[in-house]
């Protein structure tokens, strides 16, 4: 069984875009990345799918439901953070995480305690006095303390200070090695790269690509970083030797050049002797340079 299967998933808002034939799978036990620049489609796909928006059009199953019709069965057996945390006012931290644990008929006071001092969390404090950072943690234990089968997270790290945010992955790895799917949007890519075997990256309301980490890393393409003096006519002479040579940036003074190389390496090694250079840095792409060269590239496509 799948732990996520959307077919041809639409959202429109009239005139704004939503989503438009999203096809995605994730499978039971993954630990998934969906990543894309704000206002790309993540919070639309994850609402839609958790059915807090209803589709224009197409299907999509959670855990073996209907997202339609067994939407209350969904919700049991998944824990969701949002991307914007709001809460009760007046109440205080634990008492909402105590009635969180309720809506489900559950008694989750020790996870949650367990996770308010992983987390270091004051449960006395009321959710209105709470930092951004804070409110983040209640949203992201009330998500996790009945252990789910599937934990989709919208933006979960938004708000975290570095510290908290290594132990919020910790605590996904473990709820990960439990068997619990886990599915989280990110526009920050070294998340994804660290951590997730799966990706799938959104703009402009379309999936562009979805594979394993490992596959899309594996492109045959290197960053190349040169410091010293290339000419425009030195890149192109080198293109003439390379399969291609894309995202090629250079400073306002024409002393650092990059680009990614596609092509024998031993070519580019041949050109590098013979030109006036201090210094070259090859390695292997960003996963963020990967996806917007082939995002780059699949735009150019279209408009030919």
């Amino acid at each position: 069984m799948k732990a996520i299967e959307i077919d041809k998933l639409t959202k429109n808002y009239g005139s704004s875009r939503g989503i438009t034939e999203l096809c995605l799978s994730v499978d039971t036990g993954d630990f998934y990345g969906f990543i894309g620049p704000n206002g790309a489609g993540k919070s639309t796909t994850i609402r839609t799918i958790l059915g807090y928006i209803r589709p224009t059009s197409g299907s999509a199953r959670i855990l073996g439901t209907d997202i339609v019709s067994g939407i209350d069965e969904i919700h049991k057996r998944t824990g969701y953070l949002p991307s914007e945390i709001n809460f009760y006012k007046g109440m205080k931290v634990k008492e909402v995480l105590s009635y969180s644990a309720k809506l489900r008929g559950l008694n989750c006071d020790s996870e949650a305690a367990k996770l308010c001092e992983r987390l270091d969390l004051d449960t006395s404090k009321r959710v209105e006095e709470l930092s951004l950072g804070n409110r983040k943690k209640v949203g992201i234990i009330c998500a996790v303390q009945h252990h789910p089968e599937l934990l989709i997270l919208d933006e979960p790290t938004s708000g975290l200070d570095p510290l908290m945010q290594r132990e919020f992955f910790n605590i996904l790895t473990e709820e990960n090695k439990r068997g619990a799917t886990i599915f989280f949007s990110s526009h920050v890519l070294s998340e994804v790269q660290e951590h997730c075997r799966m990706a799938a990256f959104i703009r402009d309301g379309r999936i562009i690509i979805a594979d394993k980490v490992g596959n899309l890393k594996k492109t045959g393409a290197k960053k190349v970083v040169i410091s010293g003096e290339i000419s425009n006519s030195d890149i192109e002479q080198l293109k003439c030797k390379a399969e291609a040579i894309d995202n090629v940036e250079r400073t306002a003074s024409g002393k650092h050049t990059s680009f990614l190389y596609h092509g024998d390496i031993k070519e580019l090694l041949r050109f590098l002797i013979d030109q006036d250079i201090r210094n070259v840095n090859i390695t292997e792409p960003s996963l963020e340079e990967i996806f917007m060269n082939y995002y780059d590239t699949k735009q150019a496509e279209g408009q030919r």
